[in-house]
């Protein structure tokens, strides 16, 4: 399972970083953005099966690209602001994660505007 060693390399990082922290903390720093991209790497081809899936089950639902495209931009969106606040929290600049998250939000709503108004304008053709 490569959960399990995606964990069991976090640990071993997470020790390193603990030790090294107290006299090399810019080291420490670098340490676990390293650890951050290796972990994404890890993942990235499972990623792609998912994007397939959807693209899939979206074309045989009749779902008009444009949508789903939007939805999985959201998401990117999502994942990306989150993984990018936690390493700046983990380098001790919490300000920043905050205002990292903030821009994610608004960038989130922003991709949101096409389907919230095929939403609306659903809903307003339903009623009488």
């Amino acid at each position: 399972m490569e959960i399990i060693q995606i964990i069991g390399l976090g640990f071993v990082v997470t020790l390193l970083i603990l030790i090294i922290r107290r006299e090399r903390p810019e080291l420490a720093v670098q340490l676990s953005l390293t650890l951050a991209t290796i972990i994404f790497l890890l993942i990235l081809n499972k990623i792609s099966v998912v994007l397939d899936l959807f693209r899939d089950l979206a074309e045989k639902a009749s779902i008009s690209q444009l949508y789903l495209n939007t939805l999985l931009k959201i998401i990117g969106i999502a994942y990306i602001t989150e993984f990018g606040a936690q390493v700046c929290r983990d380098a001790g600049e919490g300000a920043i994660a905050g205002k990292i998250e903030f821009a994610g939000k608004v960038l989130v709503m922003v991709m949101a505007i096409p389907i919230i108004a095929l939403v609306l304008d659903t809903i307003v053709r339903l009623i009488p």
